[in-house]
């Protein structure tokens, strides 16, 4: 069965066409309309071993705000259609990764409850002209979305850059380790029977 979904979002703000393929790590294509945006998803595909295509565009001569909220929502319904029932998968994730000067650390559970704890610090200007307050907005979007329950918590880091570059790495090997399948695994890991 394959692994995939496509989201399509049209709204006054915003245009979206994503699709993912969890279990196809080439051919992404990500075209958001904010370079450094792009660089981040880029390094979560090529990280996580998953295929992404995005073609989007929204209101940002106003703010990239609404444009990475809703990239996030979209991520979190694609990668929730795409699991379908859970069937045969991990469920937890953790990955900690180095970066330069930086380290990071992700835990996320698939467990249909959308939680974020989001431990970041770093200094708030601008990256060119991306605002790094909004990579808290995206993840938050994608887990109200996706149904997951993600922990992350920087170590530390200085370099604004390196940091927001190490959580989406970090983030990318968390999910891969989630989505994977185990042959232990009879059904969903829940004493419920489904997530």
């Amino acid at each position: 069965m394959a692994r995939k979904a496509r989201i399509v979002r049209k709204t006054t703000e915003t245009d979206i066409q994503l699709t993912i393929d969890l279990d196809n790590a080439t051919g992404s294509s990500i075209d958001t309309t904010i370079p450094f945006f792009d660089h981040m998803l880029e390094l979560f595909a090529r990280h996580g071993f998953f295929k992404l295509v995005i073609k989007s565009k929204g209101d940002t001569h106003i703010d990239d705000h609404h444009l990475v909220e809703d990239l996030g929502i979209c991520l979190g319904q694609a990668v929730g259609q795409a699991l379908g029932k859970k069937t045969g998968i991990n469920r937890y994730g953790s990955a900690s990764v180095p970066m330069d000067e930086c380290l990071c650390r992700v835990d996320l559970d698939i467990s249909g409850r959308p939680y974020l704890i989001y431990k970041v610090k770093f200094e708030r200007r601008k990256i060119g002209g991306f605002d790094p307050a909004l990579v808290k907005e995206f993840f938050k979007a994608f887990t109200d979305h996706s149904g997951i329950t993600l922990h992350i918590n920087l170590a530390y880091g200085n370099n604004s850059h390196h940091i927001i570059e190490v959580i989406f790495k970090t983030f990318a090997r968390a999910l891969r380790s989630a989505v994977t399948f185990n042959e232990d695994i009879d059904g969903v890991l829940s004493t419920k029977g489904s997530l």
